[in-house]
């Protein structure tokens, strides 16, 4: 929980991102390959981009993270996976853990691109906290 509360001390930046959930493949395609082609770094799901802790069902946000990959990300991005419950929102315990996932995004040595419905392919970058083509 420590480390959470580090990540929600700091900005949105070239490595660290929140996202509430993954409910678009091709969005979290474009950050993953642009972590990948940038320093790396760190994606929070469960966290808005407000720092409010929400809560995922991590499984099925690694499915989505993992089909992402899969299916929009050439090459596919080298990411591993942190799940953190959470039992206390401040002073105030939960009647019910929620759960943050951490997805550490590796540099690559490769440069990695986003393929588009059109099959197009095209590499992005991290600058500061956006996600942008190269």
């Amino acid at each position: 929980m420590e480390l959470i509360h580090q990540f929600l001390k700091s900005e949105e930046g070239e490595q660290l991102d929140f996202k509430q959930s993954i409910n678009k493949s091709p969005r979290i395609a474009k950050t993953l390959v642009a972590f990948a082609n940038t320093q790396g770094g760190k994606i929070l799901v469960g966290v808005s981009d407000n720092k409010k802790i929400m809560g995922i069902d991590p499984e099925e946000e690694m499915y989505m993270i993992n089909k992402a990959n899969r299916e929009y990300c050439v090459p596919p991005v080298h990411c591993t996976y942190e799940i953190f419950e959470i039992d206390y929102l401040g002073d105030q315990e939960l009647e019910e853990e929620i759960y943050i996932l951490v997805v550490n995004v590796s540099k690559s040595t490769k440069q990695h691109a986003f393929r588009g419905h059109d099959g197009k392919l095209l590499p992005y970058q991290r600058i500061a906290d956006m996600t942008k083509p190269i």
